[in-house]
């Protein structure tokens, strides 16, 4: 996973040209990417309060709800964000968080999950997201290969279950096209299959509701 992500952010910085005086807001961030690399941009975390972790202390922080970003249009060079518009609930909640991530980024890097991909990165259980919901909770409840790696308390194990089956909501490659319109769409490819999709635009955004 690791080397997967420094493979990632090493796309990321060449494409954007990322330097140590670049302005980044990284929405639903935390610090672990931007250790990967020798270059420290300038970067913003906003997350949620319970996801803070060492290291935040050496980052401006925004603690917010990403679909209702604190910060005026075009505050930042880069918005970037990492597997979380999978996150923000249902169709609605994805469309604000795109359009807040338009309007305050000049440029963004929106990377999530592929929902084409046969193993679902949050309960990692093969096929299990292509099931209908009720089927999905049925499953979920009993047992995923989730449970066999973390073995979690049975409170964590009930948030985090029950966050999937509440929250999260993949997306395809023509739905987060639809939700970055102009947007270049790039695909991370694992054994032949697309894992992941991210929507680029490197040019200044002509933001518009």
């Amino acid at each position: 996973m690791r080397r997967f992500r420094t493979r990632r952010m090493r796309n990321f910085f060449a494409r954007f040209q990322v330097t140590s005086e670049t302005q980044i807001l990284d929405v639903g961030g935390t610090p672990g990417n931007w250790e990967l690399l020798d270059v420290r941009p300038r970067v913003t975390l906003l997350n949620m309060p319970r996801a803070t972790e060492p290291g935040f202390e050496n980052f401006a922080s925004v603690f917010a709800d990403a679909c209702r970003l604190p910060f005026r249009d075009q505050s930042f060079e880069i918005v970037f964000s990492n597997s979380v518009i999978e996150h923000v609930g249902e169709v609605e909640r994805q469309r604000e968080f795109a359009s807040e991530i338009r309007r305050v980024g000049r440029r963004y890097w929106v990377q999530t999950p592929n929902r084409w991909f046969p193993v679902e990165q949050h309960l990692l259980t093969p096929f299990l997201h292509w099931l209908p919901r009720r089927a999905q909770a049925a499953w979920a409840k009993r047992w995923t290969v989730w449970d066999l790696i973390e073995r979690r308390t049975p409170a964590d194990r009930e948030f985090y279950i029950g966050h999937y089956l509440d929250q999260v909501r993949l997306l395809s490659s023509s739905q987060l096209s639809a939700l970055f319109p102009g947007a270049e769409i790039l695909r991370e490819r694992r054994f032949g299959w697309t894992k992941s999709l991210i929507a680029v635009n490197r040019d200044r955004v002509q933001y518009s509701k």
